[in-house]
């Protein structure tokens, strides 16, 4: 479905219907929003190929040297507010061959659950994502999420953090702890754009310093959508084979 008043700019899918009022999560964007169901335009999503772009970065991430060396990626919790969303994510993990855990929770509920997964899984990468909008506001969800994450881990390179969704209070999440977050602009991301990030650091080398500006490139919006601090990758290189 799409909006005719907003232009029909994204395309949702219809959690529930109350009193007339269509309850709406984007199929590609993670942004929560309601509208009156005569707003609504059906339109076909059977040829969605949003993802394509992401997976065609694949090997310009994996692009170290393969000979003699062996490399162990960094280990990464995914705890996401959106099952499908969540599911999309792990496979894109799958794809590239990195380990990656992915946990199912509310945003109200991801402070009190995320912590026995950091005890479990002893992960070098969180990420924290879900829906959020400038009217929902789960950037608090989030936040207190990434506090929780950066009292378990205070070091910035042996745990790093990814936060937020849609529209989500960058200034927050950042301040909170969280090495990335969205959004600089307040504006929607792309479903896989913390996994774009988590997985391009799971796949540098633990001893240099990621290029930020090119890292933060890879995203669907760039800088507007997504934001973040100097960080160093998480990935072991070892030798020989």
């Amino acid at each position: 479905m799409t909006r005719i008043s907003h232009g029909n700019d994204v395309v949702f899918k219809i959690e529930k219907i109350e009193n007339e009022v269509a309850y709406l999560s984007g199929v590609n964007v993670r942004l929560c929003a309601d509208s009156n169901i005569n707003d609504l335009v059906l339109v076909d999503t059977k040829e969605n190929n949003e993802d394509k772009s992401f997976y065609d970065k694949l090997e310009t991430i994996r692009n170290f040297e393969r000979s003699d060396y062996f490399y162990i990626p960094g280990k990464i919790l995914h705890v996401d507010g959106d099952r499908e969303y969540l599911n999309r994510c792990l496979e894109f993990y799958k794809k590239a061959n990195v380990l990656a855990f992915g946990v199912y929770s509310p945003e109200e509920q991801m402070a009190n659950n995320i912590e026995k997964y950091l005890d479990d899984i002893n992960p070098d990468i969180v990420v924290i994502t879900g829906h959020d909008s400038l009217v929902r506001k789960n950037s608090k969800y989030f936040s207190d999420a990434v506090k929780v994450c950066r009292k378990y881990q205070r070091d910035y390179d042996k745990l790093i953090i990814i936060a937020g969704a849609c529209q989500s209070d960058y200034e927050k999440l950042i301040k909170a702890g969280a090495n990335f977050a969205s959004s600089p602009k307040k504006i929607n991301i792309h479903a896989l754009d913390p996994a774009i990030i988590a997985l391009s650091l799971s796949l540098s080398d633990k001893n240099k310093d990621v290029d930020l500006l090119d890292l933060l490139s890879k995203t669907s919006n760039g800088k507007d959508g997504m934001g973040g601090v100097n960080t160093r990758g998480v990935m072991t290189t070892g030798y020989p084979r």
